[in-house]
């Protein structure tokens, strides 16, 4: 039997875990036309990043009344996202946690949101640890989220595998020295195949 106790698996959430990217694309398309960020298809350019960072590089000309209806918006359609898993993904979260591998869920989303998220879709037990973006200082591309994660979980960053599918987070998880498998559930695969150490459309047939 194969040893995995010196190994991690590290998820993110939007667009590895669960199906949330196209609900997302609709809400921040139409919130950079209405508070006017002036960035052709904004949806794309924040994917991975944590809302602070949204909010202080595309936001900053708003006032701060304005800033805070912003945030309030997003935090209102947490809320209510549809939760549906990327295919295969819960049978692989399952595989893994079974053969003693220690896991973790490194997101850029914020803790009121995760809440959301366990209440809908009961996960939070698959996870060893949790890095959420209140843990953290500096957000995805900056490796500090996974490196945070390793720390917890006790495991050497090259023994790291990082699931992920934006390209800030591919850049996170390789800046932090670790694995990177890269899923082409939001950017094409040919766009993210040369980041990553192996791409997959969804975990459907991917195992241990």
């Amino acid at each position: 039997m194969n040893n995995y106790s010196e190994i991690a698996y590290l998820f993110d959430l939007d667009g590895v875990i669960i199906d949330t990217e196209p609900q997302y694309d609709k809400f921040w398309s139409k919130a950079g036309k209405d508070y006017n960020s002036g960035v052709e298809n904004l949806e794309k350019v924040i994917k991975g990043t944590t809302l602070p960072h949204i909010i202080a590089r595309y936001f900053s000309h708003l006032s701060e009344e304005k800033q805070k209806e912003l945030e309030a918006a997003n935090h209102a359609f947490d809320l209510q996202l549809d939760t549906i898993t990327i295919p295969g993904a819960l049978e692989f979260l399952i595989e893994s946690k079974k053969a003693g591998i220690k896991t973790g869920l490194v997101t850029s989303s914020d803790n009121a949101k995760l809440e959301a998220i366990f209440r809908k879709l009961p996960i939070r037990q698959y996870f060893d640890t949790v890095v959420s973006a209140d843990r953290i200082t500096s957000g995805k591309p900056n490796p500090m989220c996974y490196l945070l994660a390793a720390k917890d979980l006790n495991v050497s960053p090259e023994n790291c595998y990082v699931f992920e599918d934006s390209f800030s987070g591919i850049a996170s998880g390789n800046a932090a020295g670790m694995k990177v498998v890269g899923l082409s559930t939001t950017n094409p695969a040919e766009t993210i195949r040369d980041k990553v150490w192996k791409e997959i459309p969804d975990f459907v047939g991917f195992s241990l």
